[in-house]
């Protein structure tokens, strides 16, 4: 091999090294870079907790958080979260069991941030701390109620729920966004008396409806039969007013005729003879061809009356 191709040779070798050299830089100092790299994003909905050295120095609010390589930054969830709580059992006051389906929705109060990434999650899940807590207080609420009671008020039972829960979850930084309660209830030979009471209360309350309905029907009927009857009674008093004030005109007009005769009896005489002058006018000097016994002839009496 002569000298150039010695040379080629050298420098080929040269190239190739410094090209490994250049690469193995390249990786170092993205590593480097990597190590100190000082830009950290904190998304929404979250919450960036710095560390330092593993203690806790502050927490990051969203957006941009620039941090020197000394500090760490862990992401921290304030989003909602939810927690199923699955045939929680309890007692009524009166001993009797029952059963529901929870669901707790909560979120990780932002105060609070620091305190539950150091005793309870790095995360923000605190749902097995939701459900111990959701099954205590169900237990503590529902034994405050008889059955019935329970059935009855289930939005108190509920807002119970919800005000006793929200104080508990305050203890480990978190607040309750809402409770949903399905499937709430008893033992089987419960539901059947329950069901039972329902339906004779059913049937005692139509019984009642019926029995006002009847009342209420006779109560229109004696108030129709007593209007009846005191309209009649108004009409008999009506008719019995005229009449008697009839008969008062008559015994007056009596009253007054029999005294006009008593102080002037020529008045009777002058109208006998005044119908008398009046049948002679018309008579026409014929005797009637029959007369009935006892009937009076007509003018048999005037000789007497000249005399």
């Amino acid at each position: 091999m002569g000298i150039a191709d010695r040379y080629k040779s050298a420098e080929g070798a040269f190239s190739r090294s410094a090209i490994r050299r250049d690469v193995l830089i390249g990786v170092g100092a993205l590593f480097v870079l990597y190590l100190v790299w000082p830009f950290y994003a904190v998304p929404t909905g979250s919450r960036g907790v710095i560390t330092q050295f593993g203690r806790i120095i502050g927490i990051e609010p969203e957006g941009l958080a620039v941090l020197p390589p000394w500090r760490k930054l862990a992401l921290f969830s304030i989003r909602a979260e939810t927690a199923s709580i699955d045939n929680a059992e309890g007692a009524t006051s009166d001993t009797q069991p029952v059963h529901v389906n929870l669901t707790v929705r909560y979120s990780i109060a932002t105060d609070k941030v620091g305190e539950v990434y150091e005793k309870y999650s790095h995360n923000g899940d605190l749902s097995s701390y939701v459900q111990t807590a959701t099954q205590e207080i169900f237990k503590v609420v529902t034994a405050q109620y008889t059955a019935p009671d329970l059935i009855a008020q289930r939005a108190k039972v509920s807002a119970d729920i919800n005000s006793a829960l929200r104080t508990k979850l305050a203890i480990y930084g978190a607040q309750v966004i809402n409770i949903d309660m399905r499937n709430f209830a008893f033992q089987d030979s419960y539901m059947k008396a329950i069901n039972s009471k329902v339906e004779q209360e059913q049937l005692r309350l139509a019984a009642e409806n019926k029995l006002k309905t009847v009342e209420s029907e006779q109560k229109q009927k004696v108030a129709i039969a007593e209007a009846e009857a005191n309209a009649r009674r108004a009409e008999a008093d009506g008719e019995a007013y005229a009449n008697l004030k009839l008969a008062s005109a008559q015994a007056e007009a009596l009253r007054v005729q029999n005294a006009a005769l008593a102080q002037s009896k020529e008045v009777l005489e002058l109208r006998r003879i005044e119908v008398e002058r009046i049948k002679a006018e018309k008579w026409n000097g014929a005797l009637p061809t029959a007369i009935f016994a006892g009937a009076p002839v007509p003018f048999m009496n005037v000789g007497n009356a000249t005399k």
